[in-house]
């Protein structure tokens, strides 16, 4: 039996406080890939009671994403961004959830992004990644860009960490590892950056 909205966030406010649980229910996050990074952060943000969760990415689930990415085989040929709507859903049906289908471009990236307070970045190519850390911190000083930066191969997971870049811009990882070094990239460490990035979100918006 799925709980009313009131005694789902009555349990959340249990958790984290009623003034913490209404600036989580008030923020609103765009989470920019929805790769092994992303789907793992919008699910820990879903947990948490954000708000609204704007899901951004082109792709569609494949057999090669299981392997880290929070999908599932029943999933297969599904936009992502229609497959991870569906499984917040089932986590918290009460988040306001917006999908967008499509790439993100310098050119279409201001007005996607501009009803966010934070921005996460989510990307597996360094240009994409730079593209929209610049154009957040050019266009809207006033948001927060939480971005990521080295998690693959099995390096430890303990050399993941979170830099405060400037006071709007952070970066998870490690700043060092790269898949074309290391051949690939394992759910726990991918999974260990994203919760990183979540863990970073949800700091942020207790501080708002």
């Amino acid at each position: 039996m799925i709980p009313t909205e009131n005694e789902l966030y009555a349990a959340l406010e249990s958790r984290h406080g009623k003034a913490f649980q209404k600036k989580l229910s008030g923020a609103r996050v765009a989470v920019c890939g929805l790769g092994g990074l992303g789907s793992n952060i919008a699910i820990c943000l879903a947990r948490a009671g954000v708000g609204t969760l704007h899901l951004i990415d082109f792709d569609r689930v494949d057999l090669s994403n299981i392997g880290r990415q929070q999908f599932f085989l029943s999933q297969l040929g599904m936009n992502k961004t229609d497959a991870l709507s569906e499984t917040l859903r089932q986590i918290n049906p009460y988040s306001r959830i917006i999908t967008d289908t499509l790439h993100l471009e310098r050119g279409n990236i201001p007005k996607l992004i501009s009803d966010a307070h934070i921005v996460c970045e989510a990307f597996d190519s360094p240009e994409c990644k730079a593209e929209l850390v610049d154009t957040v911190i050019e266009v809207f000083p006033e948001k927060y860009i939480v971005s990521a930066s080295g998690m693959s191969g099995l390096h430890t997971a303990n050399s993941i960490t979170t830099r405060k870049i400037t006071p709007k811009f952070y970066l998870c990882g490690d700043g060092v590892s790269d898949v074309s070094n290391d051949h690939t990239l394992y759910a726990s460490r991918v999974m260990v950056c994203a919760a990183h990035q979540a863990n970073a979100v949800l700091k942020i918006i207790m501080e708002m």
